[in-house]
């Protein structure tokens, strides 16, 4: 509730101890997506957390990263503009395109207005530290909000941005 959404190490623990309601619609969520775009540190904190296979196998995933690395049979690492090389994606055919996360990600696509639409889900928790979910930059937006929905303790925003 308080904008934190992991501890400074990346872990997820405190959110483990709220209670959804089924898979608080990740499922829906997840069959209009088609393309995946994350950081470097968000997809090494993905990595340490998810035990098993890679949670985005068959979708497109890019993986920004300043430290190339070899491709993967998952992702795709990139080391590029992230704003012109998302323009280029919402220009070709697909479904939705997925911001997992990382906030170097998101600053440069929120300030050319690239992103359309926030899918928030608010948990019942205050952590008081670590990552917040947007950070300060020079981007402002307004939003409407044009649904919620409950998933017993979680509350998901959905947002367009107008």
């Amino acid at each position: 509730m308080d904008s934190y959404i992991a501890w400074n190490d990346d872990f997820l623990d405190w959110l483990l101890k709220c209670k959804g309601r089924g898979d608080n619609g990740y499922t829906a969520f997840y069959e209009n997506v088609d393309t995946i775009l994350l950081g470097r540190r968000t997809y090494e904190g993905i990595l340490k957390n998810v035990q098993g296979a890679f949670p985005y196998e068959g979708k497109e995933c890019y993986v920004f990263s300043r430290t190339l690395r070899e491709q993967t049979a998952n992702v795709t690492f990139l080391n590029q503009n992230i704003a012109r090389f998302t323009a280029c994606l919402k220009n070709k055919p697909g479904q939705n395109i997925w911001i997992v996360g990382g906030q170097e990600i998101l600053i440069p696509l929120f300030e050319q207005n690239l992103v359309d639409e926030f899918i928030i889900h608010v948990a019942p928790a205050i952590i008081g530290q670590g990552i917040l979910l947007f950070k300060p930059g020079s981007y402002e937006m307004t939003l409407q909000l044009l649904k919620v929905t409950q998933y017993n303790e979680f509350v998901e925003l959905y947002y367009q941005r107008t």
